[in-house]
């Protein structure tokens, strides 16, 4: 397709261009008059000629981090089919978490060959396979596979493009096709918004940019950053700050298409259906931040932090939330000095080997004695049916008081009650610790009948009991079974009476 190309009865003479450069995307585009939806021809914006500049310098990861409705998924749409239009026997794979998810990409690069005459002579789009096919160059082409590194083994890419990772479960399926690029050469593009703090996508996130050997940001408010490392390039466009989060001029530089502007963006801020958190600073601003579903706001939990811990030698309750094969096991240190002052120290969390094996019960004995050895325990409170075997060995060994407590709703809405209430209040005091600040900050708020609420995990990590794991709330689940079973007591009760809680 280079040398003299005739279009509408001009000769368009390509022989300078070379395949896989900014200038030939160019002409690709223009030649077989690509159009948008609407019927617009599709113009290449500046700030995607910079990431085309990089997929073609070489890099064999590229990461492209835009708010949403930047035309992500119309670039590397157009990105896909040029890629197997110059590459022998293209594999170009898209991972996506959802079929919904895994259509917008799809469908953006099947209407560009279905608008397109010329393009109909070298593509065909098999929409029941989700799949696009080259006539000439063969190969697997464009296929959609979904964001499960099971479902995915087997793919060998010529350029890999992993799709909204900030909704995958995690990062496997990128790593599991990372892995197999040098089988052909091939390259990965990750290409995403901003996700939920803490995630395993945010963290990935997060390494670049501290490990990155050159970092360049540009723009008056600094919104796009350029990080390059070893054989990985990174562009992010972002508000650097909650703070300009209001500031229109900022929001717009983080969001770089000519559409969108400020007037655009005044519209979408002062709607009265928007999600201040989700469709403003997550989507529209690029900022990490949790679902509006939480049940501890970040800001409140920090705020109960506290440099002091449980004094040494204070006799204190531990709220126990036991799993041996999936989840983790956690033990929460709980003294509650008075009514306004709760204190937890610091948990110590079990996980399973990982291998199909259970947690051994004397790791979980080891982990008591440890917490037994600077704080006396009073009181374990736990759920019979999970461990009474530990139960039966902390009464007998450490002369503790079991309380048993079944994880029911009444129970759970309970749980949630009196805790959320003491953190609004800043009664709950926490030393920090980033292990027990997750589990408490990955919880949302579930609704039953009554309206009421307990503490839960996420729905869509519910799907599959071998995900559970991956986002855990069992400290949460320790903390709040602790709490409101100590702060229910009488003030005369054993618990008073032995010194576990002075009110």
């Amino acid at each position: 397709m280079v040398g003299i190309r005739e279009k509408n009865g001009v000769e368009w003479d390509t022989s300078g261009l070379v395949p896989f450069s900014v200038d030939h995307f160019l002409w690709w585009v223009g030649w077989n008059e690509l159009t948008l939806e609407n019927g617009d021809p599709w113009l290449v914006e500046g700030f995607q000629q910079e990431i085309l500049a990089d997929i073609f310098g070489g890099f064999r990861e590229v990461w492209a981090i835009i708010p949403e409705g930047n035309a992500k998924s119309t670039f590397f749409g157009g990105v896909s089919l040029y890629h197997s239009d110059y590459t022998p026997t293209p594999w170009v794979p898209i991972g996506a978490a959802s079929r919904d998810q895994a259509e917008i990409l799809f469908t953006q690069a099947g209407g560009f060959v279905r608008r397109s005459e010329r393009m109909l002579e070298r593509f065909r789009v098999y929409d029941g396979y989700r799949k696009i096919s080259h006539l000439l160059n063969l190969g697997v082409g464009i296929k959609v596979y979904a964001g499960d590194k099971d479902t995915g083994d087997g793919v060998i890419p010529t350029l890999a493009l992993v799709d909204e990772p900030h909704r995958h479960k995690d990062m496997g399926l990128y790593r599991l096709w990372k892995g197999k690029l040098g089988k052909r050469g091939g390259q990965i593009v990750a290409l995403s918004t901003a996700g939920e703090p803490d995630s395993e996508f945010e963290d990935m996130r997060e390494k670049i940019r501290e490990q990155a050997d050159d970092r360049v940001y540009s723009g008056r408010h600094r919104s796009h950053l350029r990080a390059e490392g070893k054989s990985l390039v990174y562009h992010e466009w972002m508000v650097r700050s909650r703070e300009l989060a209001d500031d229109l001029g900022a929001v717009k530089e983080a969001n770089p298409l000519a559409m969108i502007t400020e007037e655009y963006l005044r519209e979408k801020r002062e709607s009265l259906t928007l999600d201040f958190g989700t469709d403003w600073l997550r989507l529209t601003c690029n900022i990490p931040t949790r679902s509006t579903m939480v049940a501890v706001p970040e800001a409140d939990w920090d705020a109960c932090r506290v440099d002091e811990p449980i004094p040494v030698g204070v006799p204190v309750a531990v709220g126990a939330d036991f799993a041996f094969l999936e989840d983790t096991t956690a033990l929460v240190p709980f003294w509650m000095r008075s009514v306004t002052e709760r204190r937890f120290g610091t948990p110590s969390i079990l996980e399973p080997p990982g291998d199909g094996t259970m947690l051994d019960t004397a790791d979980v004995k080891s982990a008591f004695l440890a917490i037994h050895e600077v704080n006396p325990i009073d009181v374990v409170v736990m759920d019979p049916s999970k461990a009474q075997d530990i139960a039966q060995w902390v009464e007998s060994e450490l002369g503790c008081t079991v309380v048993m407590r079944a994880q029911t709703n009444d129970f759970a809405c309970n749980d949630y009650e009196l805790f959320m209430e003491a953190v609004r209040e800043r009664w709950i005091q926490q030393d920090g610790d980033p292990v027990f600040r997750r589990h408490v900050l990955s919880a949302i708020r579930a609704r039953l009948p009554g309206d009421r609420y307990r503490f839960d995990r996420p729905r869509t990590l519910r799907k599959a009991r071998k995900d559970q794991r991956r986002i855990v709330i069992d400290a949460l689940t320790a903390a709040a079974m602790v709490h409101a079973t100590m702060v229910n007591q009488p003030a005369d009760s054993v618990y008073k009476t032995r010194g576990a809680m002075v009110l």
